[in-house]
């Protein structure tokens, strides 16, 4: 949540040539209501089997970058099926980074509404302990707190253009 996934993502297919499905938008296409309805009225367990019968449609689409939501990866074997399919990419931010970027749209999200600054640091802090052992699989992790979203695009792609089977960290 708020690594850039679509703000890397969009600009990146687009360069490439690609198309673009931010997941959670596509989800929110099909079912008519925002993912924080859909959370409120079905519950997590629903909608990460959504997430889970959505990923399997995009992995085996070809010529598509896909921003997933940041819990993607940590359900399911969803790690080893996006690894299989593709190129997987973790922006890595530290949380007061992340913080600093979500500060404006927490209204917007449920789960991190009413929190201060600080509540919201620590929150983002435990949130990426428990999912470091997955997102850590990714075939490339980039440390972005220093770089803006067009370095990082630009980093991806060259990466993607000379895709090596072998993971790389940055």
């Amino acid at each position: 949540m708020g690594c850039g996934k679509s703000s890397i993502g969009r600009p990146l297919a687009k360069r490439l040539g690609l198309k673009f499905v931010d997941m959670d938008t596509e989800i929110e296409r099909r079912c008519g209501v925002s993912v924080q309805q859909f959370f409120a009225d079905r519950g997590e367990e629903a909608f990460r089997r959504l997430e889970r019968e959505l990923l399997r449609e995009l992995t085996s689409a070809e010529d598509t970058v896909v921003a997933t939501g940041g819990g993607v990866p940590c359900f399911f074997d969803n790690m080893e099926l996006m690894n299989g399919a593709g190129v997987t990419v973790y922006f890595k931010l530290a949380p007061e980074k992340l913080a600093a970027r979500l500060e404006h749209g927490k209204a917007k999200r449920p789960l991190l509404r009413g929190k201060s600054q600080q509540e919201l640091v620590e929150y983002i802090r435990e949130n990426l302990e428990r999912r470091e052992p997955f997102y850590s699989r990714a075939r490339l992790i980039v440390a972005c707190d220093s770089m803006s979203d067009e370095y990082v695009a630009r980093h991806v792609e060259m990466y993607m253009e000379n895709s090596q089977p072998k993971r790389e960290q940055l």
